[in-house]
């Protein structure tokens, strides 16, 4: 989930919240504060009409409160005012004395409930109540204010009963209005909370399109090698303008250590790419007098003209060319070597083109059983390569396969050494198994790295440790790839895969 999209959830969140909070307090204030003014307009009225209450004479009938009570212009307030005049009975429950015209002409009573009742007999009773008024089949809800009061006879004084007076009002157009508010604070709620999500969602974007460009420009910046780049900012010194000045000043610190690694790097490369060029010549030179030399004194040797100091001072004096030459070979493959990764690290690209795979490798295998070995040299199944070819370097295969070769056989103290080739789909694979001390599964993924030597070999054999990282950049630069097989004390198994080119037969 995006930044901006957690934003605009956040505040809308909030937003509809703070609505529902608002909506939820000003339902409750508007209702408290209508029908708490009308139960006391309601109030106001009950005292108004009960001053107006008159008492008059009746037979008593069967225990019946011989009084009757009477509202002098009972139909003075307004048509939704509802009243009712009774008095509270025993035996037979409230007696109704007198009702509003509205009441009459629908000929309906208001309700006294035996709950009311208990409250309405004590003294300065007062019960508010919200009820359903069933009027034919339909219901109005209304208010309703009842309050007790004592009947006297007008004659001795004496309590008779306890008279109510009950004053009520409909409130079908309140709950209209606090339904319809419903749905209006709804309406208005979600319209607000989608429109400033909509905007909020239009700002963040806004807000963070500088941000946006930072990405932009560092992926650039990653993807490319050109760190002169800068991100473009042009808003305020916020924290998104202090953010980009950081990052253009860091990468202006980078591009200044990687200029100078870069120049370090040339200079390293260029010191060994000239080193190992001049070293070459005099390496060549000392290999050729030496090898002179050491003919000369063998032929001497041979010939008998040496007396017997003479010979055992050339003898030494061989053994020690002998040395000399040893060591001027291996540092020319050092040297050759060191050449080769120089210009692998200065990006030299080599020379490819269509090259048949077959005679390539027939050649290697016949000049292979020439090198120094101690082990039995064997050619497999070479079929696979027949009329496969390859897009590729002849030389650089050559000595990709000869160094492979040259570590089996200096490897494999007892066995033998086989190449063959397989194929599998558009590959074509160059095996070279041996049956030598092999290597710890741990040491694999290091074997071509520069001047690495497994342990097991580390002074037993010759070499530089440079060899297999040449092998791996003349397999990356013809998009192959290497798979090893190992186990200590078995053997190793190299598979050099090649992609295979289909030229159309002629």
């Amino acid at each position: 989930m995006s930044i901006r999209l957690r934003l605009t959830l956040w505040y809308s969140g909030i937003l509809s919240v703070t609505l529902l909070l608002f909506g939820f307090g000003l339902y409750l204030f508007l209702s408290f504060y209508i029908y708490n003014d009308l139960e006391k307009q309601l109030g106001r009225t009950w005292t108004e009409t009960y001053e107006r209450i008159k008492p008059l004479a009746a037979p008593s009938i069967r225990g019946r409160v011989p009084i009757k009570l009477e509202l002098d212009n009972v139909d003075m307030f307004s048509e939704n005012t509802l009243l009712q005049l009774a008095s509270l009975n025993d035996k037979e429950g409230p007696v109704i004395h007198d009702r509003s015209s509205v009441l009459k002409n629908l000929e309906l009573t208001l309700p006294i409930t035996n709950n009311a009742a208990q409250k309405l007999r004590g003294k300065d009773s007062l019960v508010v109540e919200r009820l359903n008024l069933k009027v034919m089949d339909k219901s109005y809800p209304i208010i309703l204010v009842s309050r007790g009061f004592d009947i006297t006879d007008p004659v001795t004084g004496n309590k008779l009963t306890r008279g109510v007076l009950q004053v009520g009002a409909t409130i079908n157009y309140y709950e209209n209005f606090f339904n319809l508010l419903q749905y209006t604070l709804a309406i208005l709620a979600m319209l607000t909370v989608l429109i400033a999500g909509t905007l909020g969602w239009f700002l963040a974007r806004k807000a963070l399109r500088p941000i946006e460009q930072v990405i932009v420009a560092t992926q650039q910046i990653e993807k490319g090698t050109d760190l002169d780049k800068r991100i473009l900012y042009d808003g305020p010194e916020d924290e998104i303008g202090r953010l980009t000045v950081t990052i253009n000043g860091m990468l202006g610190r980078l591009q200044l250590v990687y200029s100078e690694l870069e120049e370090a790097y040339r200079a390293q490369r260029r010191f060994v790419s000239d080193a190992s060029h001049e070293l070459r010549t005099p390496l060549t030179t000392i290999r050729g007098n030496v090898e002179l030399l050491e003919k000369m004194w063998s032929r001497t040797l041979t010939s008998g003209q040496a007396g017997g100091q003479d010979k055992e001072q050339m003898e030494m004096s061989i053994e020690a060319m002998q040395d000399i030459a040893g060591e001027a070979h291996r540092m020319s493959r050092l040297v050759n070597d060191m050449l080769s990764l120089a210009r692998a690290d200065a990006g030299f690209e080599m020379q490819r083109q269509p090259l048949e795979l077959r005679p390539l490798v027939e050649e290697v295998a016949r000049r292979a059983q020439f090198l120094p070995r101690q082990v039995q040299w064997e050619v497999g199944d070479l079929e696979p390569l027949t009329d496969v070819v390859v897009v590729g370097n002849k030389d650089y295969v050559q000595q990709l396969l000869f160094i492979f070769i040259e570590n089996a056989f200096k490897y494999t103290e007892e066995g033998s050494v086989r190449l063959d080739a397989l194929r599998s789909g558009d590959q074509v694979g160059l095996r070279i198994a041996d049956t030598g001390i092999g290597m710890d599964k741990e040491e694999v993924p290091h074997i071509f790295d520069r001047f690495y030597r497994a342990d097991v070999s580390r002074g037993r054999t010759a070499g530089t440790g440079l060899g297999l990282s040449i092998a791996k950049w003349i397999i990356d630069e013809h998009k192959g790839s290497i798979e090893v097989k190992t186990r200590q004390g078995e053997g190793s198994t190299f598979i050099i895969w090649l992609p295979v080119v289909f030229l159309p037969v002629s």
